[in-house]
């Protein structure tokens, strides 16, 4: 994730180092008492096509600009959505 990043948009999909596929996030919202996380949360919502943000949970990473986040929901809906989204090619 990315606080103070201009847009709210999701820059795609991305493979660490390690091999973790990770989706790469940026919001406008600074990281401050829980806005970018906030931020975060309604954009994977969002993202998720008419998925209710309270079903988008951060599980750890809180402070951290890598998180580890859960969305309840069918995987191969969530899956779809994602991979159907207006996403940039990924690196």
């Amino acid at each position: 994730m990315t606080p103070r990043g201009g847009r709210d948009d999701i820059d795609g999909i991305e493979t660490l180092a390690n091999g973790r596929t990770v989706v790469k996030v940026r919001v406008r919202a600074i990281a401050d008492g829980g806005e970018a996380n906030r931020a975060v949360t309604e954009l994977l919502a969002k993202s998720a096509r008419a998925c209710p943000r309270r079903k988008v949970q951060i599980l750890s990473g809180a402070t951290s600009r890598l998180k580890q986040v859960a969305v309840d929901g069918d995987p191969k809906t969530l899956g779809d959505a994602l991979r159907t989204a207006d996403l940039p090619p990924s690196d």
